[in-house]
């Protein structure tokens, strides 16, 4: 059974309120931390607990050392999701206002704490709920606690040092999630050096999805990613972006389009640039 599963705005209408179901809101905006909480305060999906980026799916970060969304502290995550009322067989779905890179890194967390079953992306977020006339709600969730156990399957991660290690390797696959002027390096907004790691592909993780703001259909998806890995061993396919985040989303994709599931360079482009003896590449003229 495919990792990445997607649910419609109106399979969920149906399903709200049902035992053992738990939604999470993960919106959240890079330019402005404090969006998701107020939108959630404003109105959510029924029942929807808040997801923070970078209070929940996050850890701090440490200067000099980390990229800017680090892996967060996972038994500090597991006691979140027993707040949230997660059980270990609870069915989660997972959403946000956007392309659905919030909610995408909440889908590989959940998968790196061991859980492999039950968890799906809201297709087309909030967006496609408000479009489907359903409603919202402003009031606090009030969950019973859950409880929830899981321990890190750090097989799904490498590490900065081994990704340095293998860049020279034939069959590595390596995808960048960001757009392609910031994978050229002619233009960065975010980090203080622009450009992409030696040896990667970009693959700007918006293409994912149709003009409906919903998932491609899994032929189209892996007709895209056909065309990026070639005849290359699937099983060698790391995935990164600038933090962590957005990597997620071609990994979701990924699975939805039957590839096994790649491991995720965690640290991505903002912890890599950090030790300027790192090798970058930027196509800017």
């Amino acid at each position: 059974m495919s990792l990445a599963r997607l649910i419609g705005p109106q399979d969920l209408a149906q399903r709200l309120g049902q035992p053992g179901l738990t939604i999470l809101d993960c919106r959240f905006a890079l330019e402005d931390p404090l969006h998701g909480q107020r939108a959630h305060a404003a109105g959510h999906l029924p029942g929807a607990c808040f997801a923070d980026l970078e209070r929940d799916l996050s850890a701090p970060v440490l200067p000099g050392k980390t990229g800017r969304h680090p892996l967060p502290d996972p038994q500090q995550l597991c006691q979140r999701l027993r707040d949230w009322g997660v059980n270990n067989d609870s069915e989660i779905v997972l959403y946000d206002d956007g392309a659905g890179a919030f909610a995408a890194r909440a889908w590989w967390l959940l998968l790196w704490l061991g859980k492999r079953e039950g968890i799906y992306l809201l297709d087309g977020g909030l967006t496609a709920w408000q479009a489907a006339g359903l409603p919202l709600d402003d009031q606090p969730p009030q969950p019973a606690p859950g409880s929830f156990e899981g321990t890190p399957d750090n097989s799904l991660v490498i590490e900065v040092g081994a990704l340095l290690q293998r860049l020279a390797e034939p069959d590595l696959i390596l995808l960048d999630a960001r757009g392609l002027p910031r994978f050229r390096g002619e233009v960065e907004p975010i980090d203080p050096v622009a450009g992409h790691i030696p040896g990667a592909q970009c693959a700007a993780f918006i293409d994912n999805l149709g003009n409906d703001g919903c998932f491609l259909p899994p032929e189209a998806l892996r007709q895209r990613f056909a065309e990026l890995l070639g005849a290359r061993p699937q099983d060698q396919l790391v995935a990164y972006c600038g933090s962590g985040v957005t990597a997620c989303h071609n990994l979701f994709a990924l699975c939805l389009a039957g590839y096994p599931l790649g491991r995720l360079y965690a640290g991505s482009w903002s912890e890599w640039i950090i030790d300027p003896e790192r090798p970058v590449v930027c196509e800017k003229n």
